[in-house]
């Protein structure tokens, strides 16, 4: 992402905390809008704390049978920002956090960024061999 992107990131998303805030808090009062986002801080504390360990103990069984335990790890990753997100005050970002945190949501999110990233990667094939058999001096073409 370039850094234009995050920082137009940096930027509205405060501002769309703050919006979001001063609109449910002249709905359900100061009081209750605290109220909800420390409750929402400890729920996604526990959903954070549950799936973590429900992640690690993937990651260690997958180790165990000698496996690459690499979609696991992504989780992890995943379910690590979702808990950052969570941590923080507003409900635009506890929505985002709650998105990585849920099994569901986290297995389409990740499903998508899959398949974004495979959409990105460009196959390259040699068009000739050297006399050694090797195609790491060959020329090489794109296949799209």
């Amino acid at each position: 992402m370039p850094v234009q992107g995050l920082i137009l990131i940096f930027l509205i998303v405060p501002i769309v905390e703050i919006y979001l805030l001063i609109k449910v808090g002249g709905i359900i009062g100061v009081g209750w809008t605290i109220f909800a986002v420390v409750a929402t801080a400890v729920a996604g504390a526990a959903l954070l704390r549950q799936q973590g360990l429900a992640t690690l103990s993937r990651v260690t069984q997958a180790m165990n049978k000698g496996e690459l335990p690499a979609l696991e790890l992504i989780e992890g990753v995943v379910i690590l920002i979702g808990g950052a997100l969570l941590l923080t005050p507003g409900f635009f970002t506890d929505l985002c956090g709650f998105i990585c945190l849920f099994p569901v949501t986290r297995k389409h999110l990740l499903l998508g960024l899959m398949q974004r990233g495979v959409q990105r990667f460009v196959v390259v094939r040699p068009q000739r061999p050297d006399a050694a058999g090797s195609t790491l001096n060959g020329d090489f073409t794109r296949e799209d």
